[in-house]
């Protein structure tokens, strides 16, 4: 975590268990105020195990999570498990679909944990879905029934209804599954304007390594369900630790105009063999 700024949500040493089966594994990590942090590694390296601990989704079987210095997990106290929700939007690889509702309808539900007993939206609350539905791209569509709406416009709500909450901790698992490319990049240079803002700390996780790269303040590699570096692009995406982590090769390169970093996948070279006769 960049020295001298507050630490958002707090890992040390958790480790999660499904049973016998170690999906995290002494995992420390700090998140600091107005970071994105993207989260790499191969399939079931543990990257959407460590999302559903940090929003308090799983319980580490060992270890502690702590959010603004607090430990909010595990406590039934209302007041500790609403003030974690007032700052904590989580948005998972599949969203759920609300047969027979509005966008609108489901934006407004990420207000919930901002609102009374009856939930009834106050003006602040119709701002920040009118907000979160610009940001998003969903004006157009707010009238719309979401169960009618094709997946990469699902993931989008499901985005806005994050945004609507006004988090201070945004969790994002996959965010640019179904998503076209212009929405990708809509949605990438969106966190990044957020954080530079001060208003929001994201931890995502992604597949694409050269979005990582261009985006993120840092990047954590995990694999079989252990850190295994986590720091900026410089020191963490080379070819040796990428080598390690995906067991492939990826060219690493350096764009000689802008300094940005690239990758390459590499064929894996196979000695020829004769065909029988």
């Amino acid at each position: 975590m960049p020295s001298g700024k507050e630490s958002v949500i707090a890992l040390d040493d958790v480790t999660v268990r499904y049973g016998e089966f170690e999906a995290l594994r002494a995992v420390s990590v700090s998140v600091a105020a107005g970071e994105i942090v993207a989260v790499l590694g191969p399939n079931g390296a543990g990257k959407s195990t460590l999302l559903r601990a940090m929003a308090g989704a799983l319980q580490p079987s060992s270890g502690r999570i702590s959010l603004f210095g607090e430990l909010p997990f595990g406590s039934e106290r209302e007041p500790v498990r609403r003030r974690t929700a007032q700052r904590v939007a989580f948005v998972t690889q599949a969203t759920d679909v609300a047969f027979g509702f509005t966008v609108r309808d489901v934006v407004m539900m990420g207000r919930a944990p901002h609102q009374g007993a009856w939930m009834t939206a106050r003006p602040e609350d119709e701002l920040a879905v009118d907000e979160a539905l610009e940001r998003c791209e969903l004006r157009a569509l707010a009238a719309r029934r979401v169960d009618a709406l094709s997946g990469g416009e699902q993931k989008r709500v499901a985005i806005a209804r994050a945004l609507a909450q006004s988090p201070k901790l945004l969790l994002l698992d996959e965010p640019g599954a179904f998503l076209d490319v212009r929405h990708q990049l809509a949605l990438y240079d969106l966190l990044v304007d957020l954080a530079a803002a001060g208003d929001v700390s994201v931890v995502l996780t992604m597949h694409d390594i050269n979005a990582a790269a261009q985006y993120a303040s840092r990047v954590a590699l995990l694999k079989e369900g252990a850190l295994v570096a986590i720091g900026s692009v410089e020191e963490v995406l080379t070819y040796r630790r990428l080598r390690e982590t995906f067991d492939a090769d990826l060219y690493c390169g350096v764009n000689d105009v802008t300094g940005a970093r690239f990758f390459l996948p590499m064929r894996q070279t196979r000695t020829a063999t004769k065909a029988p006769d």
